[in-house]
């Protein structure tokens, strides 16, 4: 998935790299809360469902309109 910290697009494939892009968000809503504690308790060894965390990391860069795809591979081709 990609999302577009304050300075760039950036690629987030794992928890931790998800974790990181969210600190940097300018914007942080309910979304971004949720995310944060579903990366952080992950982190911590939580047993969390990748797919869910990453929904949540969408709806989160959705919600502070930073989300660019959340499948590269699912992009439309011009």
């Amino acid at each position: 998935m990609r999302a577009a910290p304050a300075d760039r697009p950036s690629e987030v494939g794992h928890v931790q790299e998800a974790a990181e892009q969210l600190v940097k968000w300018p914007k942080r809503g309910p979304g971004w809360h949720k995310a944060m504690i579903l990366c952080l308790s992950a982190l911590e060894g939580d047993p969390i469902d990748p797919q869910v965390i990453r929904q949540a990391f969408e709806a989160a860069a959705k919600e502070a309109g930073m989300l660019l795809t959340s499948d590269p591979r699912n992009a439309s081709r011009d």
